[in-house]
């Protein structure tokens, strides 16, 4: 499943692509992809097409494009008007959103195609006219949603415009540690409530949005901290270093284009990240832990079963504590 640096990288690629473009057309290849939209096909296209695409916005791991009902009558046209629905995307376990020219052969997986209207990049060079929603699993999907005000006034997620709002289906997320509007106090105040294991709070998207099973075990690794930590235990200084440890570690995996580990997630010009080359915890089950090999030590990271899934640790690094909560 993406995780946020993998869906900041699709978001950042389709805002250099999409926004301010027209969609002219769209087609429904595989209705299963538009199940999420009760109206049905017909309907979804019908409201598509003639709209501009004012923005893209991630908030967390959810992603939406803000639309306009038609193009303003004077330029500027997704700069100050406001848009008053969007297009949801969910990525799911195998959605791609790639940009191609129409005259290149359909992909495989093709589920839902877009017509985009011609536009330009800065150098003068003819943009692709298609956003394609690829997808072998069928575990995404893409849906219209309304957009509603968010309650702090602040942008509804990360975006080009900043607009304060933000899609109904996405209004419960809270923010992630990469957003500007991101309150630690909110976040270390809400954490103390919690009876449970750290790593469960970080997975918990009503708590702190964005965070899934690797980048959980890498920010813990990094912050020197089990996932069986007790939360209602956690000083302030403590939730600090982990939040500032998952920052630093979703950062990083940006600039390396999020992770992949097969060709099923890629950006939307269809290369793959590569993080995972970096990783220090997530999936090195047996082999040396990256910070104790610096020291001379021989510590081999474990794994231990965790939510019907996989925890990443180093035994020395991240001792387990005694009243560890699962």
């Amino acid at each position: 499943m993406p995780e946020l640096p993998e869906v900041e990288v699709v978001r950042r690629g389709l805002a250099s692509w999409v926004r301010g473009r027209t969609i002219t057309g769209a087609e429904v290849l595989d209705p299963r992809s538009v199940r999420r939209h009760a109206p049905g096909p017909a309907d979804l296209i019908g409201n598509l097409e003639g709209a501009v695409v004012a923005d893209v916005v991630r908030r967390g791991k959810f992603l939406w494009l803000p639309l306009l009902e038609s193009a303003p009558a004077h330029s500027g046209a997704a700069d100050d008007v406001v848009p008053s629905f969007a297009l949801m995307a969910h990525l799911g376990m195998s959605g791609q959103l790639l940009m191609e020219d129409s005259a290149l052969p359909d992909e495989k997986h093709l589920k839902v195609r877009f017509t985009l209207s011609p536009a330009r990049d800065s150098s003068g060079t003819e943009m692709p006219d298609e956003l394609r929603f690829v997808d072998q699993r069928i575990f995404g999907g893409m849906f219209l949603t309304d957009l509603v005000p968010t309650p702090d006034g602040a942008p509804g997620g990360l975006s080009e415009t900043g607009l304060p709002l933000v899609a109904a289906e996405a209004a419960h997320i809270a923010r992630d540690p990469l957003d500007p509007a991101f309150s630690f106090d909110e976040f270390y105040r809400r954490l103390r409530l919690r009876r449970t294991g750290i790593k469960r709070a970080l997975l918990d998207q009503g708590l702190i949005s964005g965070v899934g099973n690797i980048y959980a075990d890498e920010s813990l690794w990094a912050a020197r901290m089990h996932f069986a930590r007790p939360t209602d235990t956690m000083r302030r200084a403590d939730a600090l270093r982990l939040v500032e440890a998952a920052r630093e570690v979703m950062t990083r995996a940006l600039a390396a284009g999020g992770t992949s580990f097969d060709s099923l997630y890629v950006n939307v010009n269809g290369a793959s990240g590569y993080f995972s080359r970096s990783l220090n915890a997530y999936g090195r089950e047996g082999l040396p832990c990256p910070r104790c090999e610096e020291l001379g030590l021989h510590t081999l990271i474990r794994r231990d079963s965790f939510m019907n899934r996989s925890s990443y640790s180093c035994p020395v690094c991240q001792p387990r504590p005694r009243n560890g909560r699962w």
